[in-house]
């Protein structure tokens, strides 16, 4: 049996029957005559292959398939009714929902406690979920509603709403001894540091062929979380962001942050999501509050 072929209506007979242990009480509060709550229940046992209600004295009692059936049923109609209240109306303090969001792993360990922190004080019951998915792609998943909101730089994503939240502009991460450290002023003296290149993020890879020193990336990582121990230990450097930069140099005294003028277009870091959601009660306090959390965000 599958859910497409199955009468959610059904559902809603079984709960009755189930909480009041009897088929004509359930009759009077789903207002149906008793014997189109009893064809239900004859539908919903040749659907579940089980005779789910026995007879008993002064009504009727489930079977043990019907216990373990009824604990689903009822999470699924308190779902689908804290749902349909919220289409009208949004209580962060009861809500249970769950929110997909995209972010990268940099706007992961950045972004996201931030976040964290507001919403667990106004909403503590409600879930959030991060992802990073290729940003050619976030687009067709906020539009199919396999995401609920993205955070980042992301000019492919061509949805109907978008809410800037700060610019970001690029700087130069090395170790604080480094004996380059005192002669990079610009871009030209770029070209005598040696490179690491951050393949989960898109951007910095991106500057660095702008800078035109591809030539110079001696390694290539897959995240964010190895980039400042490598820096520490190597004569390598780093393009990144300057806010994330600044907290790499705040957590350790042995890395150095050079804001060099690299002729770089700073990037517009913004919430985005789908007209699909744009007046759902729900999906607005999230953003407001994403809104309030991350902006202003300023430079450590």
């Amino acid at each position: 049996m599958h859910l497409k072929d199955f009468d959610l209506n059904l559902l809603h007979v079984f709960d009755a029957v189930f909480t009041s242990g009897h088929v004509g009480r359930a009759a009077e509060r789903l207002r149906m005559s008793q014997p189109a709550v009893s064809h239900a229940l004859t539908r919903l046992r040749l659907s579940l292959k089980d005779p789910l209600f026995v007879r008993a004295p002064g009504g009727v009692r489930p079977t043990a398939r019907a216990e373990h059936f009824a604990r689903h049923v009822q999470a699924v109609l308190r779902s689908l009714d804290a749902a349909l209240q919220e289409a009208e109306a949004f209580d962060p303090a009861s809500s249970q929902r769950h929110f997909m969001m995209h972010m990268s792993d940099l706007a992961t360990s950045e972004l996201l406690p931030r976040l964290l922190a507001q919403i667990r004080s106004e909403a503590p019951g409600l879930r959030l979920e991060a992802q990073q998915l290729d940003p050619d792609h976030v687009g067709e998943a906020l539009d199919d509603g396999r995401l609920d909101l993205a955070v980042g730089y992301l000019p492919q994503v061509q949805v109907a709403h978008c809410q800037p939240l700060f610019e970001e502009s690029y700087v130069v991460l090395l170790r604080a001894d480094h004996p380059m450290l005192g002669r990079i002023q610009d871009r030209d003296s770029l070209q005598k540091l040696d490179f690491i290149l951050v393949r989960s993020h898109h951007e910095p890879g991106k500057a660095l062929h702008r800078l035109g020193l591809e030539s110079r990336i001696r390694l290539a990582i897959p995240h964010f979380a190895a980039l400042p121990a490598l820096l520490v230990q190597t004569d390598l450097a780093a393009i990144v962001p300057e806010r994330p930069a600044r907290h790499y140099q705040s957590a350790s005294r042995e890395l150095a942050v050079v804001a060099a003028d690299l002729g770089l277009p700073k990037l517009e870091v913004a919430l985005h999501w789908s007209w699909r959601v744009h007046g759902d009660p729900g999906h607005r306090w999230l953003r407001d509050t994403a809104a309030q959390a991350l902006a202003p965000y300023p430079v450590p």
